[in-house]
């Protein structure tokens, strides 16, 4: 595919989901990759020339999105009839990402790193992607600055540069996974060595550090707040499978609990989800582990719980959305806190809509539970919003139609599919 051909074709089609009381789910579901890590993963094969080979990669239109991205800047890729993902980075890579392709997702921005690292300069549009808040990308390129490059930023367009990348001590004011996954594409290759304190913790971070060492990087404390990278002067293409998605785990979990069941969730790690299930677990849920993944029960209504989002390895941002949903329907009131991501409410007028009492104090948010909500024309406004309005569909008195469910696409592969293979009553509707 051409760039040209690339730049023309990104208009998205507009959909719509029918959903009608579902449940009880029974059944086992197949968990598919992180999206969250396959999209840094794909972006580090900017990082040396040579075949990559990614396995358990979602098909899903991020995904899709990333690829024509990469291509665009040069790089091959296909599926295999394996299911793999084969990604062919020559010696020719063009270090430019335009605006017609990084404004459709923020993962965008993870190919400064490894361009600086591999090609000496970047030429990158602002990232696009959910809208559901300011999320600057300030920390990203002051932790650049700070083992060597240098940018401007010129009509939304992030233009960077490195003679030579030296690393040095990285102190982050927050921990950001998309600073810190940068950070350690870049000065995988600097001279000397880079230590990022206040890293990101998140179980993607720890992947793409084990993608990048077994690429030859020498990644030490990935997973901790402490990582040090040694710079290597040459790293190499790499076969890798990417780890489950634990923000997919969490969206099966809260469908479970709002229509009741019994299911199996293959591939899921109980690990990167404890706190989840500790929180699922005071609500009335089961989760327990078992071979090659975890089981899951809800019998009754839940209970409410008090919840707050932070960097992991607490509670996700990204399961708010399906966890508050679930506590739509609680035998109570429930209380949850968004310290990440300031503006991600507006799926709450959605929710209201159906009949949920949903009140916002600040970034709190009182959530007064009720047996039932009410079918009625909703939208997705962004993948997990999409995915809580399933949700609550599910667990509704009459249908629910939800506009641009493409947003869920982004996120999750064959998600109607799955969820009908459970017991769930969802139909995609014919654009009109």
């Amino acid at each position: 595919m051409t760039r040209e051909t690339i730049l023309s074709s990104i208009i998205e089609g507009v959909s719509r989901l029918l959903v009608r009381p579902s449940g009880p789910l029974t059944g086992a579901v197949q968990i598919q990759g992180a999206k969250n890590s396959a999209l840094k993963l794909m972006a580090a094969c900017l990082l040396a020339e040579g075949r990559y080979v990614l396995r358990n990669v979602p098909r899903i239109s991020d995904v899709d999105h990333m690829c024509d991205l990469l291509e665009a800047m040069g790089l091959s890729t296909r599926w295999r009839e394996d299911g793999a993902l084969e990604i062919i980075r020559g010696h020719d890579v063009i270090p430019a990402a335009p605006y017609e392709l990084v404004e459709r997702m923020r993962a965008s921005s993870a190919v400064i790193g490894p361009l600086l690292a591999s090609v000496g300069r970047a030429s990158v549009a602002m990232p696009g992607g959910d809208n559901f808040g300011s999320r600057p990308i300030d920390m990203h390129l002051q932790g650049l600055e700070e083992i060597g490059a240098s940018f401007e930023v010129d009509r939304g367009v992030i233009r960077g540069k490195a003679s030579q990348l030296i690393g040095t001590d990285v102190v982050l004011d927050y921990p950001s996974v998309g600073a810190t996954e940068n950070l350690l594409m870049a000065a995988s290759t600097a001279k000397g060595v880079t230590v990022i304190h206040n890293a990101a913790r998140e179980p993607e971070i720890a992947d793409l550090a084990a993608f990048l060492n077994r690429m030859g990087a020498r990644i030490i404390g990935a997973g901790g707040p402490t990582i040090s990278i040694e710079g290597v002067e040459e790293l190499r293409a790499v076969e890798h499978s990417v780890i489950p998605d634990r923000i997919e785990v969490a969206t099966f979990l809260c469908a479970l609990g709002v229509v009741g069941g019994e299911i199996s969730l293959v591939g899921a790690r109980l690990d990167h989800i404890e706190l989840l299930v500790e929180k699922l677990g005071m609500m009335g849920l089961r989760v327990s582990p078992e071979r090659g993944g975890i089981w899951a029960m809800a019998k009754e209504r839940p209970k409410p719980v008090d919840i707050a989002t932070l960097p992991y390895p607490g509670l996700a941002t990204d399961y708010l959305p399906m966890i508050v949903t679930l506590l739509c329907f609680a035998d109570g009131t429930s209380y949850a806190t968004e310290n990440v991501f300031a503006g991600r409410f507006r799926y709450l007028a959605e929710l209201e809509r159906m009949g949920a009492t949903v009140r916002i104090e600040d970034h709190h948010m009182v959530i007064d539970g009720v047996p039932r909500l009410t079918g009625a024309p909703v939208k997705a406004l962004d993948i997990r919003a999409g995915a809580a309005m399933v949700i609550a569909g599910m667990g509704a008195e009459g249908e629910t139609v939800i506009a641009d469910s493409q947003h869920v696409d982004r996120g999750y592969e064959n998600f109607e599919d799955r969820l009908r293979s459970i017991g769930a009553d969802i139909t995609e509707l014919d654009d009109e």
